[in-house]
């Protein structure tokens, strides 16, 4: 038997099972870093559906093994709070959990190796927040006003789509000239000629634009000081040692690319799940699942308190 399954976790899984009794929550999720007697602790709680997240092969094997429902993560160095919202975010994406579950997390946050926090989460509210840090603990030269404009517009584009259809679009934000460079258009430049005033996303009018224009193909190109500079271009950059999770398609790869090869932001909207995914040096550093509500954004003091 594994030797993490010991009485402390048990104990741990007993007060998880109870407060999910009481919370009404859809699921266990167990964020594991060895493989654990997952059919034994089926057994303990028959009661509870689990669903098992790791960066591990051993341990998504060992849940595959117990005909438990795993959640399989990239081997990356992140903080436990992002690993267990990644695991989070790929249980909605595999359509385990919806985003309006309630469930309960088992991790380890004080010994790596034993299982010693339990947590409820409300999927609803956790997703619906996007704070300034997320975007604040990004190192780059775009201000974060911009930055938040087009992660606002982003996100209206992936939960509305347009005309009762889903929309995928592309935005590049910061260091605008490399990436003209590095791209070539698509169609006549709706921007071109337009004055700042005319093209700054600050302007509603100027955002609604953006919208109507994202059923085209190509990317937008917005400066670091919010200004759209041109619309429908076709992103030609190359980077090696790009890796990306498997169902994500070429408006994903051009973002990947674009970001480490210029050192902008690159923001995905996807045309199939509205999910928006910001790029930064070819990886993701930020996952949004789109809501039926706008986002409220949370400013942070510097203490780190809301």
């Amino acid at each position: 038997m594994p030797s993490d399954y010991s009485r402390n976790f048990k104990h741990v899984l007993r007060s998880a099972v109870l407060l999910a009794e009481s919370t009404g929550s859809s699921a266990v999720v167990v964020i594991a870093e060895q493989p654990l007697d997952f059919g034994r602790m089926r057994q303990d709680a028959p009661e509870v559906r689990f669903i098992v997240g790791s960066e591990v092969p051993e341990v998504v094997q060992a849940a595959k093994d117990a005909d438990v429902d795993v959640v399989s993560i990239p081997n990356e160095q992140q903080t436990r709070q992002f690993q267990v919202t990644q695991v989070l975010l790929e249980a909605i994406a595999d359509e385990l959990l919806q985003t309006g579950d309630d469930v309960i997390v088992i991790y380890s946050a004080f010994e790596k190796d034993s299982l010693d926090t339990v947590t409820a989460v409300r999927l609803g509210d956790q997703l619906s927040k996007l704070t300034s840090r997320d975007l604040q603990r990004l190192e780059t030269k775009v201000p974060l006003d911009t930055l938040r404009i087009v992660v606002d517009l982003a996100c209206e584009i992936g939960r509305e789509g347009r005309e009762g259809k889903p929309v995928g679009t592309l935005f590049v934000v910061g260091n605008h000239r490399k990436v003209m460079e590095l791209s070539s258009p698509t169609i006549h430049d709706p921007f071109r000629g337009y004055p700042k005033a005319e093209r700054a996303l600050r302007d509603a009018r100027v955002r609604e634009s953006l919208k109507e224009l994202a059923q085209i193909d190509g990317a937008f190109v917005i400066s670091s000081d919010g200004l759209a500079v041109a619309a429908g271009r076709h992103l030609s950059a190359t980077a090696d040692g790009l890796t990306l999770s498997k169902g994500l398609g070429s408006r994903h790869w051009a973002a990947a690319e674009i970001s480490k090869a210029t050192g902008a932001i690159a923001i995905a909207v996807s045309e199939s799940t509205g999910t928006v995914r910001v790029f930064q040096d070819g990886i993701i550093v930020l996952r949004i699942e789109p809501m039926r509500n706008a986002m409220k954004w949370h400013d942070v003091s510097a203490d780190g308190h809301d």
